[in-house]
């Protein structure tokens, strides 16, 4: 054991006390030395300062003399932890800019990437491979910062999933490692942190609460965590405007095992994109892209997760998710009407079809065991029930992923208070959603949060399609 970890040893046998009401994990709480949180978190100056300016000029083929030390440094230099922040000032209420001093504080303010001025893509590119390159040249330190490197994200699951995405390219050019990832939670549902052992609030106790979260992501284990990929193909003709997680495909790249027939259009075009909590479906895609358009267009009464969620149960309410309008058939809105769905199960090539439960009314494909800010809608199932089904117990590193329904809102308050478990249909290895218009114009679907209005076409299907990605992403776990 090293200096530096016999003193927080020490620091947790002297100094543990309760720390009750809202925190990051409701843990015990353990004091933490600011210098020796420092001394374990901070990079040497000339690494943060060479990286700062590649980030600026975004290039890292001429790092200039006066930033580097002649030689290289050796390995002892290099903190025991080195880790960067990425935080979402907009997220958090208030307490975003404030929160953002006081990270500078407690590591450097090179270490703090505020993601309104640096995207993760560009500490990826610029960044990290500014790092490589002194690594590459010599540079014991940098080498083990490299290898070392943790990161933390400030902000909402759709912050972290961004933050996770730009930091899985890597694994497509072979840069290794990847540096795992852990969360202080500012958003709203916050199930990707809750997952993860970090919790699913920011804590009124914020300022001890970072400086125990920052010492626990430097000594916390790594786990696994699956991240989808979905790809979504529509006739040309169809006009939609995806959430900025889906991007325009290159190519349709539909898996062809399944036969699609005439229902697949001649030309099509496409959209892609990851997931790493859910893909929904149906009535509470359209509650949320509601609720989005509402924030977007009056962020004023937006201003905190409170609030967010009062708005958010108003438009459940009026958009008909706990009662059909008399106005219109209840048969229209069953989502059996428009949607088919095939899947693969583990270790088999053949797609199968299975049944659309009758009068559901949003259907949803879950990969985190938390959703909808802490709950368990898929249950915890017991064996007997597993092995009639063909079931196994869930995880979110298996290669499976859940898929189940809700019948309307009422069902799913029940099921959201884990009284009742949600309305089973399939566990799977990859799933196709084929979506075809008729008395319905468009439908609703939402990634992780952030929803939008696919339209239909009465001629053609609309495909959703979703594989788990080849290569897991790797999150420090707060527990």
């Amino acid at each position: 054991m090293d200096a530096p970890t016999e003193k927080f040893v020490a620091l947790e046998a002297d100094e543990t006390t309760s720390m009750r009401g809202c925190g990051l994990a409701n843990l015990t709480w353990v004091g933490v030395d600011k210098e020796e949180l420092r001394q374990r978190l901070m990079m040497p100056e000339y690494i943060r300062l060479a990286m700062r300016d590649c980030i600026k000029r975004k290039d890292t083929t001429a790092i200039p003399d006066h930033l580097l030390l002649p030689g290289g440094a050796v390995a002892d230099m290099a903190p025991h932890a080195p880790m960067v922040v990425f935080i979402n000032p907009k997220s958090g209420g208030r307490h975003g800019p404030v929160l953002k001093e006081r990270l500078q504080q407690l590591m450097s303010e090179e270490q703090v990437f505020d993601l309104t001025e640096v995207k993760p893509n560009e500490f990826v590119r610029y960044g990290l491979a500014c790092l490589e390159k002194v690594a590459g040249e010599g540079d014991e330190c940098a080498k083990e910062c490299r290898a070392r490197l943790r990161v933390m994200v400030a902000g909402g699951d759709g912050t972290v999933g961004w933050v996770l995405g730009c930091l899985g390219e890597l694994n497509k050019d072979g840069t290794l490692p990847i540096p795992p990832v852990g969360v202080i939670p500012l958003g709203t549902g916050n199930d990707l942190s809750r997952s993860f052992g970090w919790g699913g609030s920011f804590p009124f106790a914020w300022r001890i609460a970072v400086k125990r979260t920052l010492h626990r992501a430097s000594m916390g284990p790594v786990a696994r965590l699956d991240s989808w990929k979905i790809l979504v193909s529509m006739p040309s003709g169809e006009v939609v405007n995806p959430p900025y997680s889906l991007k325009p495909a290159a190519e349709n790249e539909l898996d062809q095992g399944l036969d699609v027939g005439v229902d697949a259009p001649l030309v099509a075009k496409s959209y892609e994109g990851v997931f790493y909590n859910y893909l929904s479906i149906g009535m509470d895609a359209q509650v949320a892209y509601g609720f989005h358009h509402l924030r977007n267009t009056k962020p004023y009464l937006a201003q905190g997760p409170i609030s967010n969620k009062l708005i958010y149960s108003g438009f459940s309410c009026t958009q008909g998710w706990f009662c059909t309008p008399f106005a219109s058939d209840p048969g229209l809105r069953g989502l059996r009407n428009i949607l088919k769905i095939h899947i693969k199960k583990v270790y088999c090539s053949e797609w199968e079809e299975i049944a659309v439960p009758k009068n559901v009314r949003s259907v949803v494909a879950l990969n985190l065991e938390s959703y909808g800010s802490g709950s368990h809608p898929w249950g915890n199932l017991k064996p007997d029930y597993l092995e009639k089904r063909g079931f196994v117990e869930a995880h979110c590193d298996d290669g499976l992923i859940e898929i189940f329904a809700f019948k309307h809102g009422w069902h799913a308050s029940f099921v959201m208070t884990e009284l009742i478990s949600a309305k089973h249909i399939a566990q799977a290895a990859a799933v196709r959603f084929e979506l075809r218009g008729g008395d319905w114009k468009d439908a609703f679907l939402q990634m992780d949060g952030e929803p939008w209005k696919q339209p239909m076409s009465t001629d053609y299907s609309t495909f959703v399609e979703i594989k788990k990605v080849p290569f897991q992403s790797l999150m420090i776990n707060g527990v």
